[in-house]
């Protein structure tokens, strides 16, 4: 009995700190890497959980428990929230109801959500504040596990813009966002 209890308590130390090294990135093994390469995890790592946390202000559902994937197009692009567990109705809702509003916001040229987010200077962001109302079309759809929103614009420096500013989320979310994939002659090169 007591061997059991110790070697449970062994397991539960090695995953305890297995998640630890996967969630730390300074617990991370670092003996091939230089210290330049080092200190730009590092900072990638300080962002993102800087851009976590205010995004607690302006999205409802929880970060963690939810994907951003992001699609670039030719005419702009998809954007997606989706549950990781597609059955929690409360992370669906929240998710499709933050993307209906953004939606609102962003029609009216409204970007301070993401400007709030990921900061003013964020890139592709200034290009979208000064598009003409009406000069990108936003729509949006139910998909499963969440919402979508398609951009779509005939300029192409707001394609550009888009594409900036889907990067610049992929980067600032790290391992809550992912790149889509278009579907065959839709996907614009960079």
């Amino acid at each position: 009995m007591i061997k059991i209890i110790i070697a449970t308590c062994a397991i539960a130390a090695i995953a305890s700190a297995a998640q630890a090294q996967t969630m730390d990135p300074s617990a991370m093994d670092h003996t091939n890497m230089d210290h330049a390469a080092h200190m730009k995890m590092m900072e990638q790592a300080q962002r993102q959980a800087v851009v976590a946390e205010r995004g607690k202000d302006v999205m409802p559902f929880n970060l963690a428990a939810t994907t951003h994937i992001f699609t670039k197009t030719a005419e702009g692009g998809t954007q997606q929230v989706v549950a990781k567990k597609t059955t929690d109705a409360a992370q669906v809702n929240l998710a499709r109801g933050h993307l209906r509003e953004i939606r609102e916001q962003f029609s009216k040229g409204d970007f301070s959500g993401p400007s709030h987010i990921h900061g003013q200077d964020m890139p592709g962001l200034a290009e979208l504040r000064e598009a003409k109302l009406g000069q990108i079309a936003i729509d949006y759809k139910d998909v499963k596990g969440g919402g979508q929103l398609t951009y779509k614009t005939a300029d192409a420096t707001l394609v550009a813009a888009l594409h900036k500013w889907f990067d610049a989320q992929l980067s600032d979310h790290g391992k809550d966002a992912m790149e889509g994939h278009a579907h065959h002659g839709e996907m614009m090169k960079p």
